[in-house]
């Protein structure tokens, strides 16, 4: 079968809920994918920061398959040997006391906002049913009917409704919207420290350190959301370390698990977590053995191959070329680490369709804004050579008007 045989079938019986670009991959491997063919392509997107240690990463495949030998699955109805491994690594890269294993990222999200609510009726003392989250405008994180409750994107909520009431929505990056928000009622204030979907959009520096200040002033829980920034995409293990504040939830999932299994949940200390007792939120594949297994030796390769470094070097260096090209079309270009937003002044999958003519794969978000988003084991040399497509089609689509 080729390409076109696969994207016919898809097409046929699959939802149409996705618009991908029309390469179809069979094998991966570090930075690069190779379609069914044999043509190779560098991954600019990398699963949505989901496979920051590289596709098919062996020390990984290694976990993982020595794993699933011996069991892939308890639920947590029994205990298992690999999970309380994984609480201690954790514990010891972060500093948070708990963790909280789900396994999507928006089951995650539904976690935090379930513990910070628990949290405002158990220990605020918020009077039952009111309890109010912050949230902020331009915000991703997720798709369940809860989170698009609380989008501001209209595609992520047309049709879904009723919502689910409780979010209070502000102005991201403007602090002082989000102070005027908090009443005796609020819970908690969620946001990303870059959003991601939105464009890599980076907030003013102090907006975190604010939040940070007004949850305490208040009484209120403060939750980065680092499913995508976090676990070295950003230059940084998360991307709230460059504000130097230390959120009372952090969310975490994509990379934790190297894109070998989903696994995702949430830190936080015991007064916090704490708020659970058995029976009150679970999950029947979170925190099995075979998650568990793979996310320890996930984030020893993220150590061990220094690649929270590498994202930040290699991160300045990427957007210090982009931002040497010349075109009147590029408005800025701006990030962290090697999470870079291209933003145009026109509709940007025309680009993304040439760069993949070119070899290159990555996706717009916004309409009019492309992610890079390397694998973090991408070299200087592969960056390079991005590099010459990027301004090779940024040229040739100068021309066009």
């Amino acid at each position: 079968m080729n390409s076109q045989d696969y994207i016919a079938l898809e097409e046929k019986y699959g939802a149409h809920n996705y618009h991908p670009l029309d390469v179809v991959v069979a094998e991966a491997k570090g930075a690069w994918v190779t379609d069914v063919e044999g043509k190779k392509y560098m991954d600019c997107l990398s699963a949505y920061s989901a496979v920051n240690q590289g596709h098919c990463h062996p020390k990984i495949y290694e976990a993982f398959v020595e794993q699933a030998k011996h069991v892939t699955l308890t639920s947590r109805a029994f205990r298992n040997n690999q999970l309380p491994l994984l609480y201690k690594k954790l514990n010891e890269m972060t500093g948070y006391e708990n963790f909280l294993p789900m396994n999507s990222g928006a089951e995650a999200v539904e976690t935090a906002i379930k513990t910070a609510r628990k949290w405002g009726y158990m220990k605020k003392g918020i009077e039952e049913n009111q309890a109010e989250i912050i949230v902020a405008d331009g915000n991703f994180h997720g798709r369940t009917t809860t989170i698009v409750s609380f989008s501001t994107d209209p595609d992520a909520r047309r049709d879904y409704g009723p919502f689910t009431p409780g979010f209070i929505v502000a102005e991201y990056g403007n602090a002082e919207d989000f102070r005027s928000k908090i009443t005796p009622n609020t819970a908690a204030i969620l946001v990303e420290p870059i959003q991601g979907e939105a464009g890599i959009y980076v907030p003013p520096a102090g907006f975190l350190k604010e939040i940070e200040k007004m949850c305490k002033e208040n009484n209120v829980l403060f939750i980065c959301d680092e499913i995508q920034s976090g676990l070295g995409r950003s230059g940084k293990l998360f991307a709230h370390y460059y504000e130097d504040v230390r959120p009372d939830i952090v969310i975490i999932g994509k990379a934790l698990a190297g894109g070998f299994y989903p696994a995702s949940g949430v830190l936080a200390d015991h007064d916090i977590l704490g708020v659970f007792k058995p029976g009150e939120h679970g999950s029947t594949f979170g925190g099995n053995p075979l998650a568990a297994a793979v996310a320890i030796k996930s984030l020893e390769v993220i150590l061990e191959e220094n690649l929270i470094e590498r994202s930040f070097e290699l991160g300045n260096y990427f957007m210090e070329k982009l931002r040497e090209i010349k075109s009147p079309h590029i408005m800025q270009v701006r990030g962290r680490g090697l999470w870079i937003g291209f933003v145009l002044d026109r509709r940007a999958r025309p680009y993304c369709e040439l760069l993949m003519q070119e070899g290159l794969l990555c996706k717009e978000t916004h309409d009019n804004i492309i992610r890079f988003a390397p694998p973090l084991v991408i070299t200087k040399e592969e960056i390079d050579w991005a590099l010459e497509r990027i301004e090779k089609v940024v040229k040739q689509l100068d021309e066009v008007e």
